[in-house]
């Protein structure tokens, strides 16, 4: 008998008003393409975690509270602090974010994460996978988006909600398509979906 349900059920009972992803936290780590990305980053040199936090945002993460660790993370490598599971931590307890329910949420994201078995070097690829997997739910998103404007929206503004959704999905596009040049400095995922560090250059270390 499936007791998703009642998971949730007994989560929104905790605090009502807090926003809670149905199975958030629920699946393993290890096969978890969000909590591998960020194992890999927290694990990472701070060149190689520089060009991550420049090409991914919060909002590409699925998880809300992998978002959130993941601005956390980015704002360390950007100030020059460590980045590490530890530092990370004193971060949120010294910022106060490891209160009430949320806060319970975010370091037990930090402590899955920093157990799920990635290596520093497969950051890139995880990188991506998490990007693509963003792109294509804008997609699902788009054709919400247009089902309730089909509904709600006065008829003369279908139109324009139709082309701002459209230049939001080509930049989406375009974003896609360039990530692979803004982390060739650090690495190349090959055809065969292994990854190998790259120079600057773009040509393989070995």
């Amino acid at each position: 008998m499936s007791t998703e349900g009642t998971d949730e059920d007994a989560t929104h009972e905790v605090d009502a008003g807090e926003p809670i992803e149905v199975g958030d936290l629920l699946d393993d780590p290890r096969t978890d393409v969000e909590a591998l990305c960020l194992c890999a980053l927290l694990w990472s040199v701070t060149d190689t975690a520089g060009h991550v936090s420049d090409l991914l945002c919060s909002t590409d993460f699925e998880r809300g509270v992998y978002g959130e660790l993941f601005e956390v993370i980015t704002a360390q490598v950007r100030s020059g602090a460590p980045h590490d599971p530890a530092s990370i931590a004193a971060t949120l307890t010294q910022s106060g974010r490891t209160g009430g329910h949320r806060g319970a949420q975010l370091t037990r994201a930090l402590s899955s994460v920093t157990i799920a078995g990635a290596v520093p070097e497969t950051v890139g690829h995880y990188a991506l996978a998490v990007l693509s997997a963003g792109y294509r739910r804008g997609f699902h998103l788009a054709a919400r988006s247009m089902a309730a404007a089909a509904e709600q929206l006065p008829q003369d503004l279908l139109f324009e909600h139709l082309l701002s959704i459209g230049k939001a999905q080509r930049a989406a596009t375009e974003r896609l398509h360039h990530a692979p040049t803004s982390l060739a400095p650090i690495q190349r995922v090959s055809h065969s979906g292994n990854t190998e560090p790259t120079t600057s250059e773009g040509t393989t270390t070995s």
